[in-house]
C-alpha cells in the first residue's frame, strides 16, 4: 500500500517519532510518548444547483509527553521541521520540570502493549476531483428536491473525503501507526405546506464504494422532510417512546459517557458503582468489537498504544466494564481497557423487530425522530429534550408531531428498554436499530 498521497511517508513520520523519543531521553526524561500526525482532506457542498463551497485542508502536527518520575510535561507543534522538534522536546521537558507530581500519571503498563498491528482494512482512498464532487452533490440535491414539489429550499448537499496518517511511540518500545480515510454525502431540504420543515440524511464509510449512492442520501433527505408536513402539537401525556435508530445511538452515548473513567473517578456519572450491576433488560445485550474490517470505529490499539479486544460490555443487561485509558484505570485501582481515546465499534444486538415490528409492538405513543437541545444531568441521569416525530396508534403512524419535550432519568430509561429494532444504521461508532422505551413522559400544549 503507497502512502505517496501523503507529504511525509509512514517510514518518515516513524524516524520522526523516534527522534522525538530519543531527544527526550537525552533531556533527562524517565519516560516519553509522542504521536505525529498528517492528514488532508476535500469538501464541496451546493445549494440550490449552485456550487456554495470548495475546501480543501492539509494539516500535521506532533505532540510529545515527557515524564520525570510522575511529574508529566505535554507540548505540540504543528511544525515538523528537526529545529520545532527540539522546540517542542525542550518545551514539555520545561513544562514537566515545573508540574506538581502526579502518582497516577505515566506510560501505559507495557504488557497491556499491543504486540500486533492487524490490517482492519481502513484506508480507501477517493479520487475523487472537485469536478466529480460537485457534480455528486448536485445530484444528491437534485433528488431532494424530485421527491416532492413541497420541496422549495435546501440547506444543501455536500460531498467530503478525508484521509490521514499518524504514528505513535513510547520509550517502552511501542512504535504503531496506519493511514485512515472517511468519505461522507449528506443533505438537508425545506419544505413548506401550511408551515416549514427540514430534515436530513448522510452516508459515511472509510471506503467510498460502500456509501449510498447520492440519488439515495438525497431521496431519504427528501422523504424525511415532506412526511414531517403539518406537524401538530400534542397534549401531555405518559407514553411509550420509539427512538429512531439514527437518533437512538445517542442513547448509547449517555452510557458510554457515564461509564467513562473520567466520569467514575470525579464522582460525576449516574451509574457510580454499577460494575456488575443490572442496569438494562435482560435481553439487552452490547458489544465492543475494535476490529471489524472497514469499521468506523476500529483500531488495533488505543491512542496510548493499549491493544484493543473484543469483549461484552453489557450481557443479559448487566455491566461487565468501563471505559479506561491508563489514568483513568490507576485512579480507579483498575486496568486499562483499551479506550484512551474513546469507545470502539459498540453494537448492540437487536430483540428481532423491523421498525414496522416495533409501531405494532408500541400500539400507541411517540417516535422521536429529532432532538435538540442538551437537557442531560451527567450525575443524576435526569433527560429533558426538545423532539419531533411523529404520533402513533393501532400500530400505525398517524401524523407527525412537533414541540414537544420528552422527559425521564437515563437509569429508568434504560431499565425499560422493551425491544431494540433490527433496523441497524452504520453511521459512526456505535451502531444500534430503534429503541423502545416502555413509558416517558411527553410534554406538549
Amino acid at each position: 500500500m503507497s502512502n505517496s498521497r501523503f507529504s511525509h511517508s509512514i517510514e518518515t513520520l516513524s524516524q520522526i517519532t523516534r527522534d522525538i523519543l530519543s531527544q527526550s531521553k537525552l533531556a533527562g526524561a524517565t519516560a516519553c510518548e509522542a504521536e505525529v500526525s498528517q492528514g488532508f482532506g476535500q469538501n464541496v457542498s451546493v445549494r440550490r444547483g449552485e456550487v456554495e463551497t470548495i475546501e480543501y485542508n492539509r494539516d500535521k502536527g506532533l505532540g510529545v509527553t515527557v515524564y520525570f518520575g510522575h511529574k508529566r510535561g505535554h507540548a505540540s507543534t504543528s511544525d515538523l521541521s528537526p529545529q520545532a522538534i527540539k522546540d517542542t522536546v525542550a518545551a514539555a521537558v520545561s513544562i514537566a520540570r515545573y508540574t506538581a507530581s502526579d502518582e497516577f500519571a505515566g506510560l501505559a503498563d507495557e504488557n497491556l502493549l499491543a504486540r500486533e498491528i492487524p490490517d482492519l482494512s481502513l484506508y480507501h482512498p477517493w479520487n475523487l476531483s472537485v469536478e466529480q464532487a460537485i457534480e455528486l452533490a448536485k445530484s444528491c440535491e437534485s433528488a431532494a428536491f424530485a421527491v416532492d414539489k413541497r420541496i422549495d429550499n435546501s440547506e444543501g448537499a455536500s460531498v467530503s473525503t478525508q484521509e490521514s496518517l499518524f504514528m505513535y511511540g513510547n520509550s517502552l518500545g511501542f512504535l504503531g501507526g496506519y493511514p485512515s480515510s472517511r468519505h461522507d454525502i449528506s443533505c438537508a431540504v425545506i419544505a413548506e405546506d401550511q408551515g416549514m420543515q427540514r430534515d436530513y440524511w448522510y452516508s459515511s464509510r472509510r471506503d467510498a464504494a460502500d456509501l449510498e449512492s447520492a440519488a439515495a442520501v438525497g431521496r431519504k433527505a427528501g422523504e424525511r422532510t415532506v412526511r414531517r408536513l403539518a406537524a401538530r402539537r400534542l397534549k401531555t401525556t405518559e407514553c411509550p417512546v420509539l427512538f429512531e435508530a439514527p437518533i437512538a445511538s445517542g442513547l448509547i452515548g449517555h452510557l458510554v459517557g457515564a461509564v467513562s473513567g473520567g466520569s467514575l473517578y470525579r464522582k460525576s456519572s449516574f451509574l457510580l458503582d454499577s460494575l456488575g450491576q443490572q442496569i438494562f433488560a435482560p435481553f439487552v445485550h452490547i458489544r465492543e468489537l475494535p476490529h471489524i474490517l472497514k469499521g468506523l470505529g476500529s483500531s488495533p490499539f488505543d491512542s496510548e498504544g493499549v491493544a484493543t479486544r473484543a469483549r461484552d460490555l453489557i450481557k443479559d443487561g448487566v455491566l461487565q466494564g468501563y471505559f479506561l485509558g491508563s489514568y483513568s484505570a490507576r485512579k480507579l485501582g483498575m486496568a486499562s481497557t483499551g479506550n484512551a481515546g474513546g469507545n470502539h465499534n459498540l453494537i448492540i444486538e437487536s430483540s428481532g423487530q423491523d421498525f414496522a415490528g416495533l409501531l405494532k409492538m408500541m400500539g400507541k405513543g411517540l417516535v422521536v425522530t429529532e432532538l435538540l437541545g442538551h437537557g442531560i444531568n451527567p450525575v443524576t441521569g435526569d433527560y429533558s429534550r426538545g423532539a419531533a416525530g411523529y404520533w402513533v396508534e393501532n400500530g400505525e403512524i398517524q401524523f407527525p408531531v412537533e414541540e414537544i419535550t420528552v422527559a425521564g432519568n437515563l437509569k429508568d430509561m434504560f431499565r425499560q428498554i422493551v425491544a431494540v429494532g433490527s433496523d441497524i444504521l452504520v453511521q459512526g461508532s456505535r451502531q444500534c436499530g430503534s429503541v423502545l422505551i416502555e413509558r416517558m413522559k411527553v410534554a406538549g400544549a
